[in-house]
């Protein structure tokens, strides 16, 4: 499985974008978040990046951080977090929609 490590901010692979769309569906803590990507995505999320990616959205108010009833810090999704997500993925539709396109005509 690849893993992905932040050395360029990607659309496709960056790691704020996959923590928000894993968050899309409920509150998850820091393991959940790195195993529903690696589900979803097929990349694994190392423990750096993904906890830096969680500390960028947090400091911009995409993600906050809940009360934690263990060990485990679970993270919410904010309004501006869902918005912020819908316009990075309304961004990446025409991408996805030429490439398939292009794919098919190939």
């Amino acid at each position: 499985m690849p893993r992905y490590y932040a050395t360029r901010n990607t659309a496709m692979t960056d790691p704020t974008l996959l923590v928000l769309a894993s968050l899309a569906d409920g509150d998850k803590h820091g393991y959940a978040i790195m195993a529903d990507v690696r589900e979803f995505a097929g990349l694994s999320l190392g423990p750096g990046t993904l906890y830096g990616a969680i500390t960028r959205l947090e400091s911009r108010g995409f993600i906050k951080a809940l009360a934690a009833g263990d060990r485990r810090q679970p993270y919410r999704l904010t309004a501006a977090g869902k918005a912020h997500l819908q316009a990075q993925l309304e961004k990446l539709e025409p991408v996805v929609r030429v490439g398939t396109r292009r794919l098919r005509q190939a």
